[in-house]
């Protein structure tokens, strides 16, 4: 695989806070552009990220929208291009995380959370690679998977079920796509202190340790969101070039590969 050019533009889903968040605002201080998404629930705090980029001296659009629908994401790719030139880099980052019994859960909370946690990466796997290829430069597509997408976890078997998945889609799309320059990469976080991992006995602050519970390591450490974005900051650089089809565990030990 041949070195690509300089990235100069990102794209990053469900970043108005927490992971998708930091890794806006670190590919900015990488000297990216980006255009950002959310749902339109979470336009005020969107539009609070994009002035955060710009104060670093970077261009960033707003592009409200679900990530999980065809329309919304190629408007997402179609706005990148017209506001900041094109897509180097893609980030699929929405998700969402539901706990329950296999015995207890629907189809309805099955399909929503394929919906968005492997649908929603698929379509931006999809029209990034369409705009990547068109340009000819080359590019970096980065999926969110988890350590849930590497071993199975009592009462989150949707979760996992997804998250597996994108593995499995992030090495097809590397092997389709290698020929063009494109690298195909995922993380698996473990527990990131957000908004998504925090239980009620958390309050806000986001620790994790319900999930820790879940995890069977109630002792094991939560971490910032900074350890998942400094990873994409680096498998969005022109020397990540070698480094494609995997899905990089960013966990503290919980799970080896």
């Amino acid at each position: 695989m041949t070195t690509v050019s300089q990235p100069r533009v990102a794209a990053v889903t469900g970043a108005a806070r927490g992971i998708g968040k930091s890794i806006a605002l670190r590919l900015a201080d990488d000297g990216l552009d980006v255009a950002v998404n959310d749902l339109h629930d979470q336009k005020e705090l969107l539009e609070g990220v994009v002035e955060e980029i710009q104060k670093k001296g970077r261009r960033a659009v707003a592009v409200c929208g679900d990530a999980s629908e065809e329309q919304d994401v190629k408007a997402l790719i179609d706005k990148a291009v017209e506001e900041l030139g094109g897509v180097d880099v893609m980030v699929a980052n929405a998700g969402i995380g539901v706990s329950g019994s296999i015995m207890d859960l629907t189809v309805e909370s099955w399909d929503r959370i394929m919906r968005i946690n492997t649908r929603g990466p698929m379509l931006a796997y999809k029209y990034a690679a369409k705009q990547m290829v068109k340009q000819g430069r080359g590019g970096r597509i980065i999926g969110a998977s988890s350590i849930c997408g590497k071993k199975g976890v009592v009462n989150l078997g949707a979760y996992c079920a997804s998250k597996f998945a994108v593995r499995g889609l992030t090495q097809s799309a590397a092997r389709e796509l290698g020929e063009h320059g494109i690298t195909v990469n995922a993380y698996a976080p473990g527990v990131i202190r957000t908004q998504l991992t925090a239980s009620p006995a958390d309050g806000d602050k986001g620790h994790g340790s319900a999930l820790l519970n879940l995890l069977g390591a109630p002792n094991a450490r939560s971490a910032e969101p900074d350890v998942v974005s400094s990873l994409v900051s680096y498998l969005a650089k022109p020397e990540a070039h070698f480094i494609t089809g995997q899905t990089i565990t960013t966990d503290g030990g919980l799970v080896f590969d």
